[in-house]
């Protein structure tokens, strides 16, 4: 168990990683990408429609129905056409890059709990994150 310091100490360092995160060049086109997706009702109710289609097809498929080629064919099409959609990429492109650093730190942190000490490069190589991270890497 951590005493009180610790976890000061602790929590001032995971601060610190934030900032860091946040200060990267990157972070500030994440966040207006964001933030126009969230300003843009229209965008936001083509991704809301897709994915609930897509969770519909999901559900079908999981309890063994068949789709047929129309269902498919229409959910491509909404796909296509949010991927066209300047505002929604840049939210998908954003989704995806938090993503990318989320994973990236969580990795670390795993790893080095799992191992006792800082984890090196070939430490990743193993094929997969640890026990029951269910990443597929």
């Amino acid at each position: 168990m951590l005493t009180q310091s610790e976890q000061s100490l602790v929590l001032e360092k995971t601060r610190e990683l934030c900032s860091t995160i946040l200060a990267q060049p990157n972070m500030g086109t994440i966040r207006k990408n964001i933030d126009s997706f969230m300003a843009d009702d229209k965008s936001k109710s083509q991704y809301e429609t897709l994915m609930a289609k897509g969770q519909e097809l999901h559900e079908k498929q999981h309890g063994s129905l068949p789709l047929s080629g129309e269902e498919v064919g229409e959910f491509e099409k909404q796909r296509e056409a949010m991927l066209n959609n300047p505002v929604a990429r840049g939210f998908l492109d954003a989704q995806q890059a938090l993503h990318q650093i989320q994973e990236t730190v969580t990795q670390q942190i795993v790893k080095t709990l799992e191992l006792g000490r800082l984890p090196k490069e070939e430490d990743f190589e193993s094929g997969s994150c640890g026990h029951g991270c269910g990443c597929d890497h």
